[in-house]
């Protein structure tokens, strides 16, 4: 486990706030308001871990904090110890903006005990008033049942929340001072591609930076790279990325020196921008310290078409092994690399990472496959999950090889891991489950190599899609559905329809027959850009919570209403839910903007 990128991992700061009448009333509270917040850090340093493996730490206060002056020392104390994410707890009523946490950058959270015998509800209330009159937006959490005074446990229904808040508050806390490295800039006239700097800084906290795609050229024709694991990786790949059926025409085809020429710039180019992103010290060795530094990218993206593709191999591997959990190094944490430098893209992939610590899906979101298509082409019906319709996830580049769904779980399910509960296995049968053909010469002039695979198993998953529109800002799509499995006949048909040399995952959301959700084709119809980013697992509540943190409103989702969770201070917007969280994004502003 390594935290790649400069800088500490935040931690979660818990701030016991107690009645501060001394003589009497503190005293009696002392124990039971410090077991609160011992109890809360059992619980999340129990249950989460950041993307790179490293376990969450929480910080307590060095005591309760009754008054003005001891939550000074707390936040001295948080500032020293590189705290993100704070959560006060307290079973009794205190004295409201007196112990508040006052940072307005840092997500907050207030754990009120239920409970008869102090009012911490009240306290509650009252904190989340004085948080909403000063523009601070903060979470409320209060359990459902009433607990006794001596009950040290924690309701379900409060860890629920106080997991979720700090997940997606320690994700805020990370992405904060990181960078995005644009190689190249705009690809095919693709808006997402257009990087926006001040959508970076002022919502994320992330700078951007530029690098010409020449770069790259530069340092491997200069040798600015490790040639001791160059050559481990071209070994790597060749005992493990079984080349593909060359669909190109007979006079667009490559002969066996270009070929090998492609596969070893393709290698050339994996290493040569993951050093650009988060440097090298075998550089800096080389007396490359410039290069050898890197650019702390929490995440990038590559131009490739058309500038590159037309002179130069593709970057089709090199994204994909860049978004995969190994490579010729061995199991190790993704990374989040958009294909085409869709920016919005890798933010939405990253949004996932750091909420599921899982490797991402980048695709294309092609087409939608309605069951009556589907036997008109096929002759075949639709069954299962798969009955009312599919669409259908594909792109010659991003997608991680951990999407064929061939890692497995003690039970022998099917499913995307945590880097560090992958297993030598589940890496051999990734890559035996994949080819990788050449590149399609009349997209790819240069050609190169695209991987290709079907994620052959049902799996839940979110995808997820920023969006940014002029007047209004970012907003966030989300649809939580599965992959689906379809007859290889059908597949096969379907797919050579599309582009047979690029990963397929097929796709189907959770309809409510409502709305956008109405059923697939609506989803499909509504989604606001051609590219998706699909993450394992059923996060769409995370990515609701992230996304009321950085201010940024969600415009379409299918998350159960009950897990919902957004600061307290959005109920003051108006009774509908969703337009509630526009007015109070646009009210409160981007996390890191000046209103």
């Amino acid at each position: 486990m390594a935290n790649r990128l400069i800088g500490s991992m935040p931690k979660v700061g818990i701030r016991p706030v107690i009645d501060g009448r001394e003589r009497g009333v503190r005293e009696s509270l002392e124990e039971q308001v410090m077991n609160m917040a011992k109890s809360a850090a059992v619980l999340i340093e129990n249950n989460l871990r950041f993307s790179n493996g490293e376990k969450v730490e929480c910080v307590i206060a060095d005591t309760n904090i009754g008054g003005v002056a001891e939550a000074a020392m707390c936040a001295d104390k948080f500032q020293r110890e590189g705290v993100g994410v704070s959560l006060t707890v307290t079973p009794c009523w205190c004295y409201g903006t007196e112990v508040m946490d006052a940072d307005p950058l840092i997500p907050k959270a207030v754990w009120g005990f239920n409970g008869t015998e102090r009012p911490g509800a009240v306290y509650l209330a009252a904190a989340l008033a004085g948080y909403a009159q000063k523009g601070l937006p903060a979470f409320g959490i209060y359990g459902h049942h009433v607990q006794d005074a001596d009950d040290t446990s924690i309701p379900e229904d409060v860890q629920e929340k106080i997991l979720r808040f700090v997940k997606a508050g320690l994700a805020v806390a990370e992405m904060k001072g990181k960078s995005y490295m644009s190689v190249g800039y705009c690809s095919m006239g693709i808006a997402g591609s257009m990087v926006d700097h001040n959508f970076f800084q002022d919502y994320l906290g992330i700078r951007t930076e530029f690098v010409d795609s020449i770069e790259v050229l530069r340092r491997i024709e200069e040798n600015i790279f490790d040639q001791e694991e160059y050559k481990k990786a071209m070994d790597w790949t060749k005992a493990n990325c079984k080349e593909g059926k060359d669909t190109n025409s007979e006079e667009n085809r490559a002969d066996a020196k270009r070929k090998e020429y492609e596969w070893d710039m393709a290698v050339k180019m994996a290493i040569v921008i993951r050093d650009m992103m988060i440097g090298n010290p075998k550089l800096i060795e080389k007396g490359f310290r410039e290069e050898g530094l890197g650019r702390n990218a929490i995440l990038g993206g590559f131009q490739g078409q058309r500038q590159w593709t037309d002179s130069m191999p593709n970057a089709d591997f090199t994204e994909a092994i860049l978004n995969s959990s190994f490579d010729w190094n061995g199991i190790r944490e993704a990374f989040v690399f958009a294909t085409e430098n869709d920016s919005l893209n890798g933010v939405s992939m990253l949004f996932g990472h750091l909420l599921s610590n899982t490797a991402q899906i980048f695709s294309d979101v092609r087409t939608y496959w309605s069951p009556e298509s589907v036997k008109r082409v096929t002759g075949k019906e639709l069954t299962g999950t798969a009955a009312n319709g599919i669409i259908h996830l594909i792109n010659s580049g991003s997608t991680t090889l951990d999407a064929t769904a061939q890692q497995c779980d003690a039970q022998g399910n099917q499913l995307m891991k945590p880097f560090w509960e992958i297993t030598d296995e589940d890496v051999r049968k990734c890559l035996e489950n994949t080819v990788w053909p050449q590149a399609d010469r009349c997209y790819f002039r240069k050609g190169g190599y695209s991987s290709l695979f079907k994620t052959a198993a049902e799996m839940p998953v979110t995808m997820c899609r920023i969006n940014i529109i002029k007047g209004q800002g970012p907003v966030l799509q989300i649809a939580e559905g599965w992959t689906v499995e379809i007859p290889e006949d059908i597949h096969r048909i379907l797919d050579e329809r599309t582009n047979p040399t690029w990963p397929t995952t097929w796709f189907v959301p959770r309809i409510t027959g409502n709305g956008v959700f109405k059923d697939v084709y609506s989803v499909m119809s509504n989604w606001g850009a051609n590219h998706g980013a699909i993450s394992y697992g059923h996060i769409g509540a995370d990515l609701i919570t992230l996304a009321s943190m950085l201010r940024i409103p969600v415009c379409m989702h299918n998350v159960e209403e009950d897990k919902v969770f957004r600061p307290h201070v959005w109920s003051a917007f108006g009774s509908d839910k969703e337009a509630a969280d526009y007015k109070a994004c646009n009210n409160f502003g981007p996390l890191y903007g000046i209103k």
